[in-house]
């Protein structure tokens, strides 16, 4: 049954201007000033410069507001509300401090080859049929960025036959592959690591260490990863200093051949910290990058428009256009400047009230000076909301005296030591992986002996704990740990 009712409710809307801000809140420099240069291409109401005139414009917004359904008529805009008084050309109120031999300094984008490239010029080098051609793209296709073919042999060959019409045997496949494992980096087209490893070896000079190590990964591969020394040991008859030489050779070979190659490739990356934090006179000194402060104004062409439609007689219906798109263009370019602006402070507020929060670490560069910190802390001492520290945080660089830091590292969660302090959690895994450092590797130290010597330390925490943190810190278990020293 229908039934028709009214209801009232109390909603919270986030309006267009908040979102705008909020998405700029989030852009790291390089990705906000490619909005900004979005901005300028789609708006011609908008220039970069500085804006010396009176801000003329917020008296027209009260009263002409159409963010709701009313619609605006041309002859209902009030044109004087555009237009500036200040008749004063903006060159003359600038100063040119250049030479006409200055040179804008850039930084040069080098160009290189990829890998898939690199090993296509190999194949380019080698006489082989039409089929036998194809068949070899198709495997130099398959490598992935590490410098392996994942996929099995069967699949390679089921996919020539849908997709190039090609029908061959496995045994071709294996004569093609085992070519392109003659290219270089030594080690591209295995199958897997111990593949890899094996024929990194088989391209340097023999040596009784090598051959060690070549039996090794062929025949125990098993046991040397799980680090099983004694049963190595036993099965080769060979002693500890020759199984050392033997994991020597092994640990100067690369398990990623494409990877190293792709890094000598790749274009330097260079990252633009958004604060820059001194110490001057015994204080701590925040700004602001200026590529996060750009200095944006109304375009004067725009605003002769204007006087140019109020000074005419007759107004026709295109000029009536007109003055309404002129009109969305303004509005829309003094949004974008006041959501800058707004950008501008709520950053240089989060990040005060972070560098004045961690005084002690921003001062001294020791991370066990570190105090926990959550969102939550900055958002209460700001009075904002924890989102907006959040899109502060998690995208943003501050440089310091030791070196450019994320933002979101300066957050941890907190635990009591044995005094009874709070103390970071960013803190205990420095010491964890000190601790860890300084182990001796030929007996590592378990999860629960870690945790046994930093409850010694003051650092009471559980033995899962220990095995939490020192994942993250991306640190193996202690049998993986084990060296024969």
């Amino acid at each position: 049954m229908l039934k028709q009712g009214l209801h009232q409710k109390l909603l919270q809307k986030l309006s267009p201007q908040q979102i705008q801000l909020m998405k700029l809140i989030q852009l790291p420099t390089i990705a906000f000033e490619q909005k900004l240069k979005q901005e300028l291409e789609e708006n011609p109401a908008l220039e970069v410069g500085k804006e010396h005139e009176e801000d003329e414009f917020d008296s027209f917004q009260d009263e002409y507001d159409d963010s709701g359904n009313e619609k605006i008529e041309a002859d209902d805009i009030d044109i004087d509300a555009y237009l500036s008084d200040d008749e004063i050309p903006s060159y003359k109120l600038m100063t040119n401090n250049y030479s006409s031999d200055d040179e804008e300094k850039y930084t040069p984008y080098a160009s290189g080859t990829t890998f898939h490239q690199f090993l296509e010029g190999q194949l380019r080098t080698l006489s082989l049929s039409e089929q036998d051609q194809i068949i070899a793209e198709f495997l130099v296709g398959s490598i992935d960025e590490s410098g392996y073919i994942r996929r099995e042999l069967i699949d390679i060959i089921d996919d020539l036959a849908f997709t190039q019409n090609i029908f061959t045997t496995e045994e071709d496949i294996e004569r093609l592959l085992k070519t392109i494992q003659n290219f270089d980096p030594a080690g591209v087209g295995a199958r897997d690591l111990r593949e890899c490893l094996i024929l990194q070896l088989q391209r340097k000079s023999i040596t009784e260490s090598r051959e060690l190590a070549i039996e090794i990964l062929d025949k125990s591969f098993d046991a040397f990863v799980k680090k099983h020394y004694q049963k190595l040991l036993q099965k080769f008859s060979i002693n500890e200093e020759e199984l050392k030489d033997a994991i020597i050779e092994i640990e100067k070979l690369n398990p990623k051949p494409g990877g190293a190659y792709a890094q000598d490739n790749k274009i330097a990356e260079q990252i633009i910290p958004d604060f820059t934090i001194r110490i001057v006179d015994g204080e701590l000194e925040l700004s602001l990058n200026g590529r996060n402060a750009p200095e944006l104004k109304i375009s004067n062409e725009y605003t002769n428009l204007l006087k140019g439609y109020k000074e005419s007689k007759v107004k026709t219906k295109s000029q009536k256009d007109a003055v309404l798109f002129i009109k969305q263009k303004l509005d829309a370019a003094k949004w974008f400047i006041d959501a800058i602006l707004q950008r501008q402070q709520t950053l240089l507020l989060n990040m005060n009230a972070i560098m004045e929060y961690q005084k002690d670490y921003f001062m001294t560069g020791d991370e066990r000076k570190l105090k926990p910190m959550i969102l939550k802390d900055i958002a209460d001492k700001i009075n904002m909301d924890i989102s907006t520290v959040s899109r502060v945080a998690n995208s943003k660089y501050v440089a310091t005296p030791y070196g450019t830091k994320l933002i979101k590292e300066f957050f941890s969660e907190s635990m009591k030591n044995t005094q009874g302090e709070d103390v970071s959690t960013t803190e205990i895994k420095t010491i964890l992986s000190t601790v860890i450092d300084e182990e001796d590797k030929n007996s590592p130290l378990t999860d629960e002996k870690l945790a046994a010597i930093l409850k010694e330390k003051g650092y009471p925490i559980a033995r899962r704990t220990v095995a939490k943190y020192r994942e993250q810190l991306d640190i193996p278990v202690a049998r993986l740990r084990k060296k024969i020293v």
